[in-house]
């Protein structure tokens, strides 16, 4: 399926609306660089929009097109910059076509989320060429992920932090979430630790109201895991929910979290991708483990066919910088095809993979020694499960066992 551009031949600098293929954006012959950074979207044209004019305007908008010829393009190396479509493989029995999209390195500012993804996918999802767009993948070059500081720490040096080692690490998230006193949610804290578990969470949605103020929680919170540790002699953490309206707030909160002793904090994904790469700064420099709750991902990573997969967030950050990262259990509560997770969790803890289209993954990933990521697995899951949590997860998780574990029975 091409665009017949015979018929529609016209000069590149005709002045007027010119179709994107035609404008350059559309190179079937291209070979895609090391250097490139690659992309799969999954595209649902308009009736009557060509399925490759539709992939070149992805490749416009989300680089150096207009809607019409521009002169200023004379002024730069244009053919540079513009992203270049090579692909469009329609998805057999649908409506759907997978588009793959080649962008030169120097269109993105180095170690930066917030310039990455307002490139990729800042300007085209409203695009009226299309039905629904959908960022399934992306091919990082080893030369663009060094410019990252990547996760503070990593699985390897975590286990270390805790001398924990051939098992899942447990944890549950306190249980209810909102509306507990300080002093009662300590308590809480204190009987999951004692009772075998090595971490406690704040859910997303804890952050200082007013049944319960953070300081007066990380104060309760902190006793908790220092009583637990001292009877059990393990290493023992709390996460505590720094997420705040501003980033003075959350370093405040951070700052006395450290000053406490705690060996871990927590963000949300809410708080933005520049505000989690300069708290993730902040964890290198403190020594403090990073966990990061998914918050709000399912706004635009559950539907099929428009947003950004959830194997796409976890790369980003993975570059960001987090330690933990929430990314499915399979079982539970919460949506989730096994194996698809699996291809989520190769993305975290992986150095380097092939594509495999069984699990989602579009494109090989060098991450060139970037630290990994410890996935975490909550919602809905408890001890019951444990064989089949094992069997897809492995070792290197966190199991949050919330109600799991607060509302066992024998509790």
């Amino acid at each position: 399926m091409t665009v017949d551009a015979v018929a529609q031949q016209r000069s590149r600098w005709t002045s007027g609306v010119i179709p994107y293929a035609q404008m350059g954006y559309w190179k079937p012959d291209y070979e895609p660089k090391d250097t490139d950074i690659l992309c799969a979207f999954r595209i649902v044209p308009q009736e009557g929009v060509d399925p490759i004019e539709a992939a070149a305007a992805v490749a416009g908008e989300s680089s150096t097109a207009t809607w019409t010829v521009v002169w200023t393009d004379r002024l730069t190396a244009h053919e540079n910059y513009q992203a270049k479509a090579y692909q469009v493989v329609p998805v057999p029995g649908t409506d759907q076509y997978i588009a793959y999209i080649a962008y030169d390195l120097d269109l993105f500012e180095e170690g930066s989320i917030a310039n990455l993804t307002s490139s990729i996918i800042g300007n085209v999802f409203g695009f009226k060429a299309l039905k629904s767009l959908r960022l399934e993948d992306m091919r990082i070059p080893p030369h663009y992920v060094k410019t990252f500081q990547g996760p503070p720490h990593g699985i390897v040096m975590e286990r270390e932090y805790l001398d924990k080692y051939g098992r899942p690490l447990l944890g549950a998230t306190t249980k209810p979430k909102l509306g507990l006193s300080a002093r009662n949610y300590g308590r809480v804290v204190y009987e999951a630790l004692r009772g075998g578990l090595d971490f406690v969470k704040d859910d997303e949605n804890i952050n200082s109201q007013p049944f319960m103020r953070w300081r007066d929680r990380f104060l309760y919170c902190i006793e908790a895991v220092n009583k637990a540790s001292a009877e059990t002699g393990e290493i023992k953490g709390h996460y505590m929910n720094v997420t705040a309206a501003t980033m003075e707030d959350m370093y405040e909160r951070a700052d006395f979290a450290k000053e406490l002793g705690s060996i871990i904090v927590m963000i949300d994904l809410t708080i933005g991708y520049t505000a989690i790469q300069s708290m993730a700064k902040w964890a290198r420099k403190n020594g403090l483990i990073l966990h990061l709750h998914r918050a709000g991902h399912g706004t635009y990573t559950r539907q099929k066919t428009h947003g950004v997969s959830f194997r796409v967030i976890a790369k980003w950050m993975r570059l960001a910088g987090v330690d933990h990262i929430h990314a499915g259990t399979v079982v539970g509560k919460l949506e989730g095809d096994p194996m698809a997770i699996r291809g989520y969790y190769q993305t975290l803890r992986s150095m380097k993979y092939d594509a495999d289209p069984a699990l989602g993954l579009f494109f090989e990933q060098d991450w060139a020694s970037l630290a990994t990521v410890m996935p975490v697995a909550s919602g809905g899951i408890h001890a019951g499960q444990m064989h089949q949590l094992l069997y897809y997860l492995g070792e290197d998780v966190v199991l949050q066992f919330g109600g799991g574990t607060i509302g066992h029975p024998l509790l």
